[in-house]
């Protein structure tokens, strides 16, 4: 009579967390409370000091009549095509500049002729306000998206070259040697040394880029667009409904927040061996 032995079954292995980590979620959760009860309490200031005509509706807006704008503006599609037309352009141009940037930074470690002649006009090209270059643009191109694409490409990749190429300027030159002592080409100096040591670069760029696309794409839309979030601050502006002003800026934080935490994830997961 033959017998079959089995392995046992290796009991499911449970992932508690450490004492350390426990306190690390509690803290947060104690610091979201905190920041909930904040906004709790400037909002019930905000709406007591209208209902009891200490500050004026028509100059400040009041959180009733912001909430019921959202609302109004979410059954009718407004808020969702405008929030949608802003993140496209932005999202474009972010990555379509930051990218490039980040490449053509890093290629100029290659000619350092070419990036010492390049280098005065990088300079003046970051301290000028793209905004400037807007009218031009919208000429250019139209009150399309493409010129709002076009804006937060500018805006993103004069930031992402220069940090690129600081940031491979910044190796030690004694590594750079060392490698070519024992026979490294330069494709392979620029392949296993460069790029790496610069990645916390890139890294802070892409951080930056996030803001200064959605600021040059918000000014587009406030020179010449019929939708996005800063068409539809710069309407009702005009016309005087801060409540609407308000739902567009809050709109616009969130989207920023979003954004940023999109990149963040991006960067934990894809660059996690840089930050170590």
């Amino acid at each position: 009579m033959s017998t079959v032995l089995t392995a046992p079954s290796s009991p499911a292995v449970k992932k508690t967390r450490t004492p350390r980590q426990r306190r690390a979620r509690q803290i947060i959760l104690q610091d979201n409370a905190w920041r909930c009860v904040i906004i709790g309490l400037i909002l019930l200031l905000w709406q007591t000091g209208v209902d009891h005509k200490f500050i004026d509706p028509f100059l400040m807006g009041s959180p009733a009549g912001i909430g019921a704008e959202a609302w109004r503006m979410m059954l009718s599609g407004q808020l969702l095509t405008d929030t949608m037309a802003t993140v496209k352009a932005t999202v474009i141009g972010f990555l379509g500049g930051s990218i490039l940037g980040s490449l053509s930074g890093l290629l100029l470690w290659y000619c350092k002729r070419l990036a010492r002649i390049l280098d005065p006009f990088l300079i003046a090209l970051n301290g000028l306000p793209k905004i400037s270059l807007a009218p031009m643009i919208i000429i250019w191109f139209g009150s399309g998206m493409f010129s709002k694409v076009a804006l937060a490409f500018i805006a993103t990749f004069v930031v992402a070259t220069l940090t690129a190429y600081q940031g491979s300027h910044q190796i030690d030159q004694s590594l750079v040697n060392l490698m070519r002592s024992l026979g490294a080409k330069q494709q392979q100096i620029f392949t296993k040394l460069v790029v790496p040591a610069t990645m916390p670069w890139i890294i802070s760029a892409f951080r930056l880029n996030i803001g200064f696309a959605l600021i040059a794409e918000i000014g587009g839309e406030f020179i010449s667009s019929d939708t996005g979030l800063g068409h539809l601050i710069f309407v009702n502006g005009n016309l005087f409904n801060l409540n609407a002003v308000w739902v567009g800026v809050l709109a616009l934080m969130v989207v920023a927040v979003a954004l940023y935490l999109v990149v963040s994830q991006v960067e934990k997961h894809l660059f996690s061996w840089s930050r170590q």
